[in-house]
């Protein structure tokens, strides 16, 4: 049992990275050779637009930039993006273990919001608040908990905004629902 799970284990390490060694490999491979995708799609069996897409995605994150923790899939979901925002979505993703579907989801928000010219992404908006010191170490509490062990300032800030963001999605999809009755 214990060396079919290693296996298993080795299976999944390959699996995740293939995306990641293909796309490197069509980078490498465009500066050496004419023809590339063409001898790519012939040995790998894979279609044109997806070996397009790995090679794109690979060239956005030079290898020290790339997460360990977040699949391609995640890395793909911003990679249109500014390095310093993707970045930040990265270090969320990573913190919170979203899941690529979350990250999509939360990335697609935020920019419905910036559209809706409620929020500026070149502006930050500092909020002050005034609490009872129980409330806080309530909160902090409750942070540390989803963070596993025990949350930093910046964890509990980082935590804060991730709530605070559910309780508007949740907020929105309530108000957007069509109203039943009459």
């Amino acid at each position: 049992m214990d060396e079919w799970s290693r296996i298993g284990r080795q299976i999944d390490t390959i699996a995740a990275s293939s995306s990641w060694w293909l796309g490197d490999w069509l980078v490498y491979g465009q500066a050496q050779y004419p023809d590339l995708y063409k001898r790519a799609v012939e040995q790998t069996s894979l279609d044109y637009q997806t070996l397009r897409n790995y090679a794109w995605v690979a060239r956005q994150y030079p290898v020290g930039r790339r997460r360990a923790a977040l699949s391609f899939q995640h890395h793909a979901e911003l990679a249109s993006l500014t390095t310093g925002e993707q970045d930040q979505w990265l270090d969320r993703a990573e913190r919170f273990g979203w899941s690529r579907n979350e990250l999509r989801n939360r990335v697609r928000a935020s920019r419905r919001v910036n559209r809706a010219g409620e929020v500026k992404t070149d502006r930050i908006l500092k909020i002050q608040m005034t609490v009872p010191p129980s409330q806080k170490q309530r909160w902090m509490r409750a942070a540390a908990s989803d963070v596993a062990g025990s949350a930093s300032e910046q964890d509990f800030v980082d935590w804060m905004v991730t709530v605070l963001d559910k309780a508007a999605a949740a907020t929105l999809r309530t108000a957007a629902a069509p109203q039943l009755g009459g």
